[in-house]
């Protein structure tokens, strides 16, 4: 049942990462993603992947590498959020000696150490847009130039991209550039979060069992009935990774070998409402409805003729802000935008003091 398990390369620092370390494709969605998956990966597209944080895109990348035809050869993953700005252009294309301050020695960016192979830039959406620029070139030069150097490098890379946000409303915020988008977006992958693919839940708690007893010595240990109920119903905001880490802390708390229900600390929030909820839809109906909401867009349009948009995005970023308490990642996450991108406007809208170093 379990035979379809991909995982990440075991590294000591994943062990407090947000990523998702194991992948299953027993659901009907997930093998028809495997499926698509094994239809695409052999051509040479851009490949654009889409899904929560913890789903597995960089597994999902991984699959694409190893049906591809570049499956020999590097497979790289670079996180784009995870660099300052100052550093994230020498990450990626390279440095030579004396190019900036610290610069003792040359060195070569990811792209170069791809060559011949996959490169996946996860976390897309969090690069400026100067980068951008920089990126775009490369991708369309298919060469590299290294900070402090005026000679080009050929490369020959396949480039897959991976985000948690939506990248169409960064654009429509003038936060990813058009052009790049649809350089990228040859092909999309929406990864599905895992309460949309329950039939990999138990394979997917299974592997985690395994993989525990293998490394840690814990008992081997199966679910009670009632736990598989419980592990089925829960609605998994965390993800695959969110599992990993509930199966590891049953382990350690569970008895003669089987988990039970209690042994599973499920996080205490409100549940998200289901699809078919006819509730929520009566919900849904009445914003697009609500009286109130009309007229305050009707006054919207006739105090800011020719500048609405702008007026709004400014107004509803502010109204976020404050309704999550001035947390830059909550709001980012109730928008549906990046963490960067939110910093960015909140700077120009005079909403967030930046303390610059002389």
């Amino acid at each position: 049942m379990r035979q379809d398990i991909i995982t990440l390369p075991e590294i000591t620092q994943r062990s407090y990462s947000h990523k998702a370390t194991a992948q299953v494709f027993n659901d009907p969605k997930s093998k028809k993603l495997l499926e698509y998956i094994q239809k695409i990966a052999p051509s040479e597209a851009s490949v654009l992947i889409h899904g929560e944080t913890g789903t597995g895109k960089e597994l999902v990348a991984r699959k694409i590498h190893e049906y591809s035809h570049r499956q020999n050869k590097p497979f790289i993953a670079v996180n784009c959020g995870a660099f300052s700005e100052n550093l994230v252009e020498s990450e990626l294309f390279g440095h030579e000696k004396g190019a900036f301050t610290g610069a003792l020695s040359s060195n070569a960016g990811w792209f170069e150490a791809a060559n011949g192979g996959t490169l996946l830039l996860d976390e897309i959406g969090d690069l400026s847009r100067q980068v951008q620029v920089k990126l775009l070139r490369v991708l369309q030069e298919r060469e590299v130039v290294r900070l402090g150097s005026r000679k080009s490098i050929p490369i020959d890379v396949r480039v897959l991209t991976a985000t948690n946000v939506n990248l169409e409303q960064a654009i429509i915020a003038e936060q990813f550039r058009e052009d790049l988008y649809y350089r990228l977006n040859v092909v999309t992958l929406d990864i599905k979060p895992l309460r949309e693919r329950r039939g990999d839940i138990l394979p997917l708690a299974l592997h985690f069992i395994d993989k525990y007893h293998e490394q840690l010595g814990y008992s081997k240990a199966s679910f009670s009935e009632e736990a598989k109920i419980k592990l089925n119903e829960y609605w998994w905001p965390g993800n695959i990774r969110e599992l990993e880490n509930m199966i590891h802390h049953a382990l350690l708390i569970s008895s003669n070998g089987v988990i039970h229900a209690e042994n599973l600390p499920f996080t205490k929030c409100t549940q998200n409402p289901k699809p078919n909820d006819n509730n929520a839809e009566k919900k849904t109906r009445e914003l697009h409805t609500d009286p109130k909401l009309k007229e305050v867009f009707e006054n919207l349009f006739k105090k800011n003729h020719g500048h609405v948009y702008s007026k709004f995005e400014e107004e509803l970023l502010k109204v976020a802000y404050q309704y999550c308490q001035q947390n830059q990642v909550k709001t980012a996450e109730l928008l549906g935008l990046s963490r960067n991108v939110i910093r960015s406007r909140l700077i120009e809208l005079g909403e967030l003091i930046v303390n610059k170093r002389l």
